[in-house]
């Protein structure tokens, strides 16, 4: 029997058990959407809308998220190819060989996660497993005992500050014109939102404090990364090797003119769009910034298309998910349903009390439905009402929506078993220090959207 199989055994407790529960428990995507669109038809009909209106309402909502749907995947897309890039990992390497102890092997790697998430979450979760695998090795190579799988939940919640960063989905959309929600929120800027003093004290506040639990909950007998053979020969893996360009064809499509000449062009859009027109970030400027520092990554359309098309297994869910989320939200939004529920909330919900009412209600629904663009769907009318009806402003009520959306992906065994599954580890060896981080983003998060300005 190996080292982690016998550790395994041996950990196999409450959380563990609490994890396998939830996996049996909690539905697919796909099955989630399903149920959600029943319950609300439901409680649509028995409010007295009638049988049509709740039809018409559905079809409404159905595909009105079709651009959204179509930069969301372009976002997930990106960030993925983006993270495969041998000049990214190249300076992911670099970093991990800086710390000369454990207490700076954790706080590299919970800061380099926060650092890329932070700007695009993505690329965030794709690099996460990377970052404790990178610094894992580095640190085994120093003698430093580091323990790999609490490491790689660390820099995982890390990554957790994406929900104030640049990708952040609902700030996005809600600072970007023609948005779903825009004749009755209008169209609120990112310095209301990710930018608010709120925000901002949350991002620095809980990056901290990570490195601080980290280092403190870290295992005193750690497990290194060579215990997982696996994991440790991540970082030996390059990208697929190509033959020689034989034709022309083949040699203009990897030849780095013609990439750096759409690249330019690229850059000259940004540069109108920041400078010259004076616009903020929204959700097209940062795909766009996306697909350039892509491009350049890659160095030519041959690694870049090969890149892309290697990503694109990460992305197809959001294709089908957001139309079915958006016909959920169509009945709330389109039906008295939305109205009755967002009064319920406002009535039962007080300045002090109702960021933590929408946490908690955001973490249910994140559970179910583990994407943050997905909830805005879904939850984003009732919360824009609702913060309106206790007296606080929308970007209130969309912040402390986000803290519930993440606190339910630290709760929830989605996320963990996607990152287990790139760093090539077993989730049930690590979901269980995630409950830690759970909590610590729940209390403060909560605290900076209830006394903070926002």
């Amino acid at each position: 029997m190996s080292a982690e199989s016998t550790d395994t055994r041996l950990r196999q407790g409450s959380l563990e058990r609490f994890s396998l529960w939830m996996g049996r428990a909690v539905p697919d995507a796909l099955t989630a959407s399903v149920i959600f669109l029943f319950i609300v038809a439901a409680a649509a009909l028995a409010i007295g809308t009638p049988g049509r209106g709740v039809m018409d309402a559905y079809y409404r909502g159905l595909w009105m998220l079709l651009p959204f749907t179509m930069q969301v995947t372009l976002i997930i897309l990106l960030g993925s190819a983006l993270s495969t890039s041998p000049l990214v990992r190249s300076i992911v390497g670099s970093v991990a060989r800086v710390p000369a102890s454990a207490t700076g092997a954790v706080s590299g790697a919970v800061l380099l996660g926060a650092a890329v998430s932070y700007l695009h979450w993505g690329l965030g979760y794709a690099l996460a497993p990377l970052i404790a695998v990178y610094f894992a090795t580095e640190a085994e190579k120093k003698g430093i005992g580091v323990d790999f799988p609490f490491l790689l939940v660390a820099a995982y919640a890390g990554a957790a500050v994406w929900q104030f960063g640049l990708s952040a989905s609902a700030p996005l959309v809600v600072a970007t014109p023609g948005h779903f929600l825009e004749s009755s929120i209008g169209v609120i800027p990112l310095r209301n939102t990710i930018w608010s003093p709120a925000a901002i004290f949350h991002v620095v506040v809980y990056t901290l404090s990570c490195i601080l639990l980290a280092r403190w909950a870290m295992p005193r007998t750690p497990t290194q990364i060579s215990h997982f053979p696996e994991s440790h020969r991540l970082i030996e893996e390059v990208a697929p090797s190509v033959d020689a360009p034989a034709s022309y064809s083949e040699r203009l499509e990897r030849h780095r003119a013609t990439t750096l000449a759409l690249c330019a062009a690229l850059a000259a859009w940004l540069f109108y769009h920041f400078v010259v027109n004076g616009s903020s970030l929204d959700i097209n400027s940062l795909n766009t910034t996306l697909l350039l520092a892509t491009l350049l990554s890659h160095g030519n359309f041959k690694a870049f298309g090969g890149a892309v098309e290697r990503a694109v297994v990460s992305a197809w869910p959001v294709i089908i998910l957001y139309h079915l989320y958006a016909g959920v939200a169509g009945i709330i939004q389109f039906t008295p349903l939305g109205e009755k529920l967002a009064a319920l909330a406002g009535a039962v919900s007080t300045p002090y009390t109702f960021p933590l009412l929408t946490t908690l209600a955001g973490t249910v629904v994140a559970i179910f439905v583990p994407s943050s663009g997905g909830q805005w769907a879904i939850q984003g009318f009732i919360t824009s009402e609702s913060a309106l009806a206790a007296g606080v402003s929308v970007e209130r009520g969309l912040l402390a929506l986000s803290v519930g959306d993440q606190l339910g992906n630290l709760l929830a065994p989605f996320w963990f078993v996607i990152i287990a599954s790139i760093a090539r580890i077993d989730f049930r060896r690590i979901f269980g220090y995630g409950l830690l981080f759970a909590a610590l983003w729940f209390v403060v998060g909560v605290v900076s959207f209830t006394f903070l300005p926002a």
